[in-house]
């Protein structure tokens, strides 16, 4: 049975937080911002008893960690610079640390997975005022950008590889899962993009590499097709591990610009995917990842993802109503089976 996570991307949860996300009927907390951790300022990764600590608080009240997220792998590192070495190192001690706590699935980021700067950002005004994350190709002039050559790419491609090389074996054997989300925006030849993402299984075919699927990422390539059939094809696999679920307005190769939207408010049949993942046997979570702002928010919100709610806050009417109506979808596909 699939259930319903929340992104939450500070260690430190009110009684607040966790009574709302009860009260909600929420599952599980995907906790995405690998630095919050306590400890790994000091150490470099994440401090065992503290984390206990809070699994325990969380538990308490009826909810549990589903996926938490390594601590980032640097600019620094990428670009082969001296001394970065201990990056690997932090990220395997992490696994062992999330393994030792029962967590059994983790995200590493990598510096470098998205190009910045190609698409103009915008706030795109929606249903009563909402504002949602808008990208648009024709209203980024040029401005000098450059993205990688073939040589700059196969060399971040190996400084990937040198990480997963040492994260995988050190998760297969702690019985840990490693998810990759895609890379967002999902421009060409962009590392997380369509071919580089297959890459990853290919590069890495051990039974616990696999994905985060974001449905709204993908659906900024190539809409609600291109969504249902790599569903399908990874699904298959066995390799969907946590489902990012977002809707979208356009697509890059469509409209040339994209928008998120609320879940009933986009391009994409919501439930039409909730099928496919069903049909796969996926039984993980859905995350509702982003949300349009909407009015009385405190949203939390970044540089990357101009004009979106990427995380839960208190009071989210936004997080609220993705919530319930995942909750919903979940339970018409119950009666729809029969």
């Amino acid at each position: 049975m699939m259930k319903v996570s929340i992104t939450v991307n500070y260690f430190d949860l009110s009684d607040q937080d966790l009574k709302q996300l009860s009260q909600l009927g929420v599952d599980c907390i995907d906790l995405g911002n690998g630095s919050s951790f306590p400890g790994v300022k000091e150490q470099g990764y994440p401090d065992l008893d503290q984390l206990l600590k809070q699994i325990r608080r969380i538990r308490s009240w009826g909810l549990d960690i589903n996926r938490v997220t390594l601590p980032n792998i640097t600019h620094e590192f990428m670009n082969d610079q001296q001394g970065q070495e201990h990056q690997i190192e932090n990220a395997v001690k992490s696994v062992e640390v999330f393994a030792e706590a029962g967590i059994k699935l983790v995200r590493q980021r990598f510096a470098g997975d998205v190009f910045q700067g190609l698409t103009q950002s915008y706030p795109a005004e929606q249903r009563g005022g909402a504002i949602s994350r808008g990208e648009s190709l024709g209203y980024q002039k040029d401005q000098g950008i450059t993205t990688p050559t073939l040589e700059e790419a196969k060399q971040w491609r190996n400084k990937f590889r040198e990480v997963y090389s040492k994260i995988v074996p050190a998760a297969e054997y702690s019985g840990v899962r490693i998810g990759m989300h895609p890379s967002d925006t999902p421009h060409p030849d962009t590392p997380f993009g369509g071919l580089g993402y297959h890459r990853i299984i290919d590069e890495f075919p051990n039974k616990n590499v696999g994905y985060i699927y974001c449905v709204g990422t993908r659906a900024e390539e190539g809409g609600s097709s291109l969504v249902l059939d790599e569903i399908n094809h990874y699904g298959r696999k066995g390799r969907l591990f946590l489902i990012h679920f977002r809707n979208v307005r356009g697509s890059l190769p469509t409209a040339g610009a994209f928008e998120e939207a609320l879940l009933d408010d986009g391009d994409m049949n919501m439930f039409k995917i909730m099928l496919e993942l069903r049909k796969v046997g996926f039984d993980g979570c859905i995350n509702p990842d982003h949300v349009p702002l909407m009015e009385g928010d405190v949203p939390d919100m970044s540089n990357h993802w101009a004009y979106s709610n990427i995380g839960w806050s208190p009071s989210s009417i936004g997080f609220a109503y993705s919530i319930g109506y995942i909750k919903a979808l979940q339970a018409a596909l119950v009666e729809f089976e029969g």
